[in-house]
């Protein structure tokens, strides 16, 4: 039997978590449609969360029927990074699924909402054959000024190549992610350290632009060399 499983590291994410999981109960939605036989959990790691994070995410699932057929888990940690949360929730998700090969990890983040197609696009990397699936990632442009949001529309036109890895949209293999040791445990980066690794092993890396994961257009963000600052590096300090 074909399972996904996704994982959520959520460090305080109070204010995006609802999003985050009503994007991915429309993605569940959607892989049930149309592909009613491949199954899927989702696995939310609580990274030491000081605010409300776990009641938001709480009150959203109680009330939305996707979640009483499909296994949502939250585990709960003390505050250890994304790197290793990210780890934990994949050794969680590593447990409910049949043989390796069969079994597929996507990795997304609390500030982000998958496409709708998400869920689907990932069965169908599996079922291509590949290892890793790398996907990309867009700003909310609501959260973004009208000069900054020019900017990055400048640089990525419609068809841009895709030139950098986030966890927000990533998926990987169950025998990949074991033969990779999995995510490494540091404060950032573990997603570009473990598909330079893949592709070092010669493993099947693809890449896609299609169905773009929308994650939080703020400057500052829980880790200090992610998303966020990357944002305001190439986008809020030019011009």
């Amino acid at each position: 039997m074909t399972r996904l499983d996704v994982v959520v590291p959520a460090h305080d994410e109070e204010d995006t978590i609802a999003a985050c999981v009503d994007a991915l109960a429309a993605a569940v939605r959607e892989l049930h449609r149309e592909r009613p036989a491949v199954e899927v959990g989702v696995t939310v790691v609580l990274d030491g969360c000081t605010d409300r994070t776990a009641e938001a995410l709480g009150a959203r699932t109680a009330a939305d029927p996707t979640w009483r057929s499909t296994t949502l888990d939250v585990v709960v940690t003390a505050p250890v990074g994304v790197g290793r949360a990210r780890s934990t929730g994949a050794r969680h998700a590593l447990r409910a699924g049949g043989p390796d090969a069969e079994h597929w990890l996507a990795h997304t983040d609390a500030d982000s909402r998958v496409h709708g197609a998400w869920l689907v696009q990932q069965a169908d990397a599996l079922a291509a054959g590949a290892h890793v699936l790398v996907g990309a990632v867009v700003p909310e442009p609501d959260d973004l000024e009208p000069a900054v949001l020019a900017r990055w529309r400048l640089a990525h036109p419609p068809g841009a190549t895709l030139g950098h890895v986030h966890g927000a949209n990533l998926g990987v293999r169950a025998d990949a992610h074991r033969a990779l040791g999995g995510f490494d445990p540091v404060p950032e980066h573990e997603d570009v350290r473990l598909v330079e690794r893949a592709r070092a092993l010669g493993l099947d890396v693809r890449a896609t632009t299609a169905f773009p994961v929308v994650t939080s257009g703020r400057f500052v963000g829980r880790t200090p060399g992610g998303y966020a600052e990357h944002l305001r590096m190439t986008y809020g300090d030019a011009g």
